[in-house]
């Protein structure tokens, strides 16, 4: 029944909230590391949200003509081979949904601790962590009433609550850092440096999510003409949320004191609130890291779904409870995050997973060309924006952070291409003993 789907503004909600999330308030320290100029912070920002709006406007394309559940795993099953389909589902059930879960749900962890500090711990981060997963794993495997109220009402108090951040910061606080926001001598370098190129996996990984509607298109009315609008709005709004919150931390907090650190939402909250301010803020910073695991606790499971539907040795995960929900998925997925919350540290999962989604989305964006090549006559309720010069920005921009990844970090590219391999491995045990089902 249509009256049982997700409605434009529930998906557009999943979209943003799967977006905003762990990296946004996360990241800022790490590319500190290298880079302290805050013309090049802020750039870092527009030009992911510039990858993320092409890929969005390729992807918009592709989700309106093979209009399926499941993402990359049904784009890259029609269009190549079911082998880069399931490969591509192996990413994104292993690490792609799962390793960005567990660190939203560490990061919710650590900013409660850094606030009650009397509580913390290594145990008793992974135990606040892994009960936020369980509580939201089992809402999700209701209905879709239950799912979809929930994401809904928590992405609209995450837009309102970091505009009001980014606002108050700015006119509370009496004298702002002196950091420099305006391109001067030396900027142009510093943009096209490997360490650039490098932070700029920390950006994708905060911009990864614009796709994330397209993991529910069985699920929503008229996907064709509503996935286009869902994917570009979302997307957008993240941007411009973004600019505007890294904006208000480096305009609040000494640069110092952010630096290698976590979390430097509630380190900028202190530097403009106080020290009373700062702890109110760092807990409703946390708060917004729920709708981020609610989000992909409820689009993730849909990839394994189409995965258990389309290979019988794995069609226990493709059932569906009464209210159409793929419970058995959800509670899989949830598995996979706990076994992430207990046993990988922090940056580990951050640099992995966004390699390794960045070649996920490179390899789908791709597929545009070829499917417009072999299927030219096919249906295409919407076409992408200034194609072709849309999927080449994309791929250029993502193939150039890619190849600076390998050189700069070649431990966690290897793991990458790790998961890879033994997607192939994994695929071809699923294909002994059970034929595929076209």
């Amino acid at each position: 029944m249509a009256s049982d789907k997700f409605r434009f503004t529930t998906i557009t909600a999943v979209v943003v909230a799967n977006m905003v999330g762990t990296g946004v308030f996360t990241s800022l320290g790490f590319q500190l590391l290298d880079i302290r100029s805050g013309f090049a912070l802020l750039m870092l920002w527009a030009v992911g949200g510039l990858i993320a709006v092409c890929g969005a406007m390729t992807y918009a394309e592709l989700g309106a003509a093979l209009p399926r559940s499941g993402g990359e795993y049904n784009f890259l099953s029609h269009i190549y081979h079911p082998s880069a389909g399931f490969v591509s589902g192996w990413i994104s059930s292993t690490i792609g949904f799962a390793g960005p879960t567990a660190l939203a749900a560490m990061t919710f962890a650590a900013y409660m601790l850094s606030i009650f500090p009397e509580y913390g711990g290594v145990w008793a981060e992974r135990i606040i962590a892994a009960s936020l997963v369980v509580g939201l794993s089992v809402i999700h495997a209701t209905n879709r009433r239950n799912s979809g109220g929930l994401q809904l009402i928590f992405t609209l108090l995450k837009v309102a609550i970091i505009v009001l951040f980014i606002v108050a910061a700015v006119v509370i606080v009496d004298l702002p850092q002196p950091v420099t926001f305006f391109p001067s001598e030396g900027d142009l370098s510093v943009i096209m440096s490997s360490e650039f190129a490098v932070s700029l996996i920390y950006v994708s990984y905060a911009f990864s999510g614009w796709n994330a509607a397209t993991y529910l298109s069985n699920e929503m009315d008229n996907p064709q003409k509503t996935l286009p609008g869902i994917l570009l709005s979302g997307t957008l709004i993240v941007t411009l949320m973004y600019v505007g919150l890294n904006f208000a931390f480096l305009y609040s907090a000494p640069i110092d004191t952010m630096v290698g650190e976590v979390e430097v939402g509630y380190i900028a909250a202190e530097a403009a609130f106080g020290e009373t301010g700062g702890r109110f803020t760092g807990v409703v910073l946390a708060m917004l890291l729920i709708s981020t695991v609610s989000a992909m606790t409820m689009a993730g499971p849909r990839v394994i779904q189409m995965m258990g539907e389309d290979f019988p040795l794995l069609h226990i995960l493709g059932r569906t409870n009464k209210h159409g929900v793929p419970a058995i998925a959800i509670y899989a997925q949830g598995v996979i995050t706990l076994i992430f919350i207990f046993s990988s540290t922090f940056e580990s999962v951050l640099v992995f997973s966004g390699f390794t989604l960045a070649i996920n989305t490179f390899a789908t964006v791709s597929s545009i060309f070829v499917l417009r090549w072999r299927q030219p006559d096919l249906p295409r309720p919407y076409k992408t924006f200034l194609y072709p010069w849309t999927p080449i920005i994309f791929l250029g921009l993502t193939a150039w952070t890619l190849g600076f990844v390998v050189i700069n970090r070649p431990v966690e590219a290897l793991f990458g291409f790790g998961i890879i391999a033994s997607g192939l491995f994994f695929y071809w045990l699923s294909l002994r003993g059970s034929q595929i089902v076209r």
